[in-house]
């Protein structure tokens, strides 16, 4: 599984090399459905290559060849799907609307170096451009600097601010059912997959494509993988001697989720376990998501694997829904 982002970024750089003029395309505003979201990415080569997408198909087409006869030389905004005959014509969705920056790669080959570099040791940054400068005929102002949590992709007051991280990394512990199920679903969302598990008969019977084995027992497997902010990480095995070593390793990682199978009487026991006998603080035991997933009644293991995937998502676009449901809860 490649990095989208990585993937766009590399090609524009690779047509910067052979000398062709590059259009970098990025959504930076959404109005209605949107069949991508804010901060997608194409890049266009004068030569008709091009790698990313910004609308699914719909707007590509008319991009294509806008950018390819007649490259940019100077930052464009371009609005698609202002009238009901343009949303017809590009195929955009339920009135949706988007508004796309073209952006003119000349002379940024060292910056979009730094990016690739940056993504490839799996940094995360946000990277600025003042669009009324760059508009105005004015050098364009472009900036690189260390992400932080508050960063969201965002168009505001004429400064356009995209978010750009390595790929996003899932894993999960356990090879059975539920795992199998997780894994065909989250690799379709652009997820990278580890998975551990030391039985070996559960490994013999592991068919999911585009999968990594990571070897070793599952507080192993989460050193090896060194998580990060873009790492999730989910115990499936139901079994306490191997999802307790994972979380072991996991709750005191940057990793952004980390989840385990059971029901909530076993998930506060387990919570208690970690307190009592390996000094687990109160902060470390309340970032375990268990049980795991959303609470939609899911029962069966493809459900279990939709309701992880649902709170995964939503975190990822920070939105906890398990939290707002607590709330309420709370003030009901």
């Amino acid at each position: 599984m490649k990095n989208t982002q990585l993937e766009v970024l590399q090609s524009a750089l690779e047509g910067l090399k052979r000398g062709l003029d590059v259009t970098l395309v990025t959504v930076i505003k959404t109005y209605g459905t949107s069949p991508r979201p804010v901060g997608s990415l194409l890049v266009v080569c004068s030569d008709g290559s091009f790698c990313g997408s910004v609308s699914g198909g719909c707007i590509e087409d008319d991009l294509l060849e806008r950018l390819t006869s007649s490259p940019p030389v100077q930052f464009e905004i371009s609005t698609y799907g202002e009238t009901e005959k343009e949303r017809h014509h590009f195929g955009l969705p339920c009135g949706g609307t988007l508004e796309v920056l073209l952006e003119p790669l000349k002379g940024q080959s060292q910056q979009l170096q730094e990016l690739v570099s940056a993504l490839e040791s799996r940094q995360t940054v946000a990277r600025t451009v003042n669009i009324g400068k760059a508009i105005e005929g004015s050098t364009p102002q472009v900036s690189i600097r260390a992400w932080e949590p508050q960063d969201r992709p965002e168009f505001r007051n004429g400064i356009w601010k995209n978010v750009l991280g390595p790929v996003w990394r899932l894993l999960i512990i356990g090879a059975g059912q539920t795992s199998a199920y997780l894994a065909e679903m989250a690799t379709a969302l652009g997820y990278r997959i580890f998975v551990c598990d030391p039985r070996p008969q559960y490994r013999q019977n592991w068919s999911v494509k585009d999968t990594s084995f990571v070897d070793g027992y599952p507080d192993d497997a989460v050193r090896s993988l060194q998580p990060d902010e873009r790492t999730a990480i989910v115990a499936l095995t139901h079994d306490p001697k191997l999802d307790d070593l994972a979380l072991l390793e996991a709750l005191k990682s940057p990793a952004f989720y980390v989840g385990a199978l059971g029901s909530f009487n076993t998930n506060q026991n387990r919570r208690r376990r970690l307190q009592q006998h390996f000094d687990f603080s109160n902060a470390e035991v309340s970032a375990l998501r268990g049980p795991v997933g959303l609470p939609i009644g899911s029962k069966t293991p493809p459900e279990i694997a939709v309701a992880i995937l649902a709170e995964l998502t939503g975190l990822r676009h920070g939105i906890d829904l398990n939290a707002s449901l607590a709330k309420t809860v709370e003030t009901a």
